[in-house]
């Protein structure tokens, strides 16, 4: 479900320090609930494939979507390394203070463009950059207002100049009709498969 921009801006989430330059692209809520403790849990599923079970984008439509965007970026230099972290823009790492540069990164994902910022008990944040934007994934783990506690995801981006800004635009329409709808139930059915695993396991019973 996507969020109003509340949800994210007036949350006190360490990110803020460091995006005030970015723009708040997305909020959505993740049908992921849980308890006070599987934030771990949920970065887990983000950076770690399970075989046999997609878990990021899984319909057609989005595949072909993002498999056009690698073509695109590949045909016109989009990802090159010139445009990466550390050569077209600074990583977010270096605006951190020091108690977030001292504690953990968080995990990296093995199959995809996000690099680990930072993580506290409660979020976590990755960034890419490439010649279009310099985007930053923030996860938290919130209250769901019914004793339980769940995922939210939100996008922050700051385009690169007109051809950044031309292509947040050019994209916009196709991520609310194919790309986060895949996505969210993806995740869906991935958290749905890990409960009901870890609730077999657990036995008759005994807790989950």
């Amino acid at each position: 479900m996507r969020l109003p921009p509340t949800e994210h801006t007036e949350r006190p989430w360490r990110v803020h320090e460091i995006t005030p330059d970015f723009a708040l692209e997305d909020v959505w809520a993740l049908p992921t609930p849980g308890g006070p403790d599987d934030f771990e849990r949920l970065l887990a599923r983000f950076s770690e494939p399970r075989p046999g079970e997609p878990f990021l984008l899984s319909s057609p439509p989005a595949r072909f979507l993002m498999a056009l965007r690698w073509k695109l970026g590949a045909l016109f230099g989009w990802d090159k390394d010139k445009a990466s972290l550390g050569k077209r823009v600074p990583t977010l790492r270096d605006r951190l203070p020091a108690d977030l540069l001292a504690g953990p990164r968080g995990p990296e994902t093995e199959d995809g463009p996000f690099s680990s910022v930072f993580r506290t008990h409660d979020e976590w944040a990755a960034e890419l950059a490439n010649a279009t934007v310099h985007g930053v994934l923030h996860l938290g783990w919130v209250p769901d207002g019914t004793g339980g506690y769940r995922g939210q995801m939100a996008v922050l981006v700051k385009p690169n100049g007109p051809l950044g800004a031309a292509y947040m635009r050019l994209i916009k329409p196709f991520r609310y009709l194919w790309v986060y709808p895949d996505l969210l139930r993806s995740i869906g059915r991935g958290w749905d498969a890990d409960s009901q695993q870890r609730a077999d396991t657990a036995g008759p019973g005994s807790p989950r």
